[in-house]
C-alpha cells in the first residue's frame, strides 16, 4: 500500500437557508477522488481556485470531515480515527500555510512561535526548548538571535522559513503545502522552493504540494494530478503531464504557463489562443451534461485522462 492512499474521497459543505436554517443543497468541493502518494516523493494537486484541493489537504489533517471516502496513511484509515485516537499521528502529519503574514501570531516572538509544537508533544525545559528552536532556526536559514523578534520584523520569505521551521520541530514525515509561495515574489519564490527541495532530502519528507501554478509544480513535484469542480481529470508523472496533456484542461493551464523569454511572446499567445479554441470546441466531448469531468481511464501505467467511456 502507498505512503498516503485516498480512496474516493468526498466532503460536501451543506448550503442551510430559511429561518431555520435547514440543508437544502450540498457544495461538492471533493467529488469522488482518488490518488496514492509514495513515500520520500512530491505529489502536486493542481487546480483554479475553488477547485477542492486545499479541501483534500484539509481532509488529510482532520480539518474537514469526509462525506464519504477513506483516507490511509501507512494502512491507517485516518477517518476513522477521533479527536484522541488522531493525537499521535499529528506529529507526523503537518502544514505549511499559505499566507506567511497570517499564519504567525504577531504578539508573539519567534521562540513561542516555533516552540508551540513542543509544548503541546513534549515536555522540555525552558534551556531545552530553546536550544531545539535554535538549531532549527539554523536549519532553515535564520540565526539564533532571532529568536525574540516578532514577525513584522522580518520579509514575506524569512516569515515563510519561519513557518516551514514550525512545521519541522516534531519531525514529520509528511507535509501538506498549501500554496506555500503564492504570497511571495517571484524571486522570493524561488528561494523557498529550493530550500523545501533540500529539506525534503535531509529530512526524508514527503509532500503534498497544493498550488495552481503548473510552472512551480513542475520544479517541485514528481506525480501530479489536476483538479476540475471537485474532480481529477488528469494524473500522472510529471513527465505525462508536461509532455503529454491529454484533458483540455490539462492544455490550457499549461499554455498559461508565463515564458521568460520576450522573443517568444507571440509564438506563446498564439499557443494559448490555439488551447482556448480548443476547450470550446471539445467542452462537451470532455464534461456531461452536468458540466462534471468523466471517470479517469487508464491510457499508460501512470497516466489516467477523464475520458467518456
Amino acid at each position: 500500500m502507498s505512503f498516503i492512499q485516498l480512496n474516493e474521497v468526498k466532503v460536501h459543505y451543506p448550503i442551510r437557508s430559511g429561518m431555520l436554517r435547514r440543508v437544502t443543497g450540498q457544495v461538492k468541493a471533493v467529488d469522488g477522488v482518488s490518488l496514492a502518494i509514495e513515500e520520500g516523493k512530491t505529489y502536486g494537486l493542481v487546480g483554479e481556485s475553488g477547485c477542492g484541493k486545499s479541501s483534500i489537504g484539509r481532509a488529510i489533517l482532520g480539518l474537514n470531515r469526509l462525506t464519504s471516502g477513506s483516507i490511509h496513511y501507512e494502512g491507517t484509515n485516518l477517518a476513522r480515527l477521533t479527536g484522541t485516537n488522531r493525537h499521535p499521528l499529528r506529529r507526523d502529519i503537518q502544514m505549511i500555510f499559505q499566507d506567511p503574514y497570517s499564519s504567525l501570531n504577531p504578539k508573539k516572538r519567534v521562540l513561542s512561535l516555533i516552540a508551540e509544537p513542543l509544548r503541546n508533544f513534549e515536555k522540555l525545559t525552558k534551556q531545552a526548548e530553546q536550544e531545539r528552536v535554535a538549531t532549527m532556526l539554523e536549519q532553515v536559514g535564520l540565526n539564533a538571535d532571532d529568536l525574540y523578534k516578532y514577525p513584522h520584523e522580518f520579509s514575506g520569505g524569512q516569515r515563510q522559513r519561519i513557518g516551514i521551521a514550525r512545521c519541522l520541530m516534531l519531525n514529520p514525515r509528511f507535509i501538506v503545502a498549501d500554496e506555500p509561495v503564492s504570497a511571495l515574489d517571484v524571486s522570493v519564490q524561488a528561494q523557498v522552493l529550493n530550500f523545501m527541495k533540500a529539506i525534503q532530502t535531509r529530512f526524508a519528507l514527503t509532500y503534498l504540494f497544493i498550488s495552481h501554478d503548473l510552472g512551480i509544480v513542475r520544479h517541485m513535484c514528481d506525480h501530479i494530478g489536476i483538479m476540475y469542480n471537485g474532480r481529477l481529470v488528469e494524473a500522472g508523472t510529471a513527465a505525462d503531464i508536461y509532455r503529454n496533456p491529454q484533458h483540455i484542461y490539462t492544455q490550457r493551464l499549461i499554455a498559461a504557463i508565463p515564458n521568460s523569454n520576450p522573443r517568444q511572446r507571440h509564438q506563446q499567445q498564439i499557443v494559448r489562443q490555439a488551447a482556448a479554441e480548443r476547450y470550446q470546441a471539445e467542452y462537451q466531448h470532455f464534461f456531461d451534461a452536468n458540466d462534471q469531468p468523466h471517470a479517469l481511464q487508464a491510457i499508460s501505467p501512470t497516466h489516467f485522462v477523464a475520458l467518456p467511456q
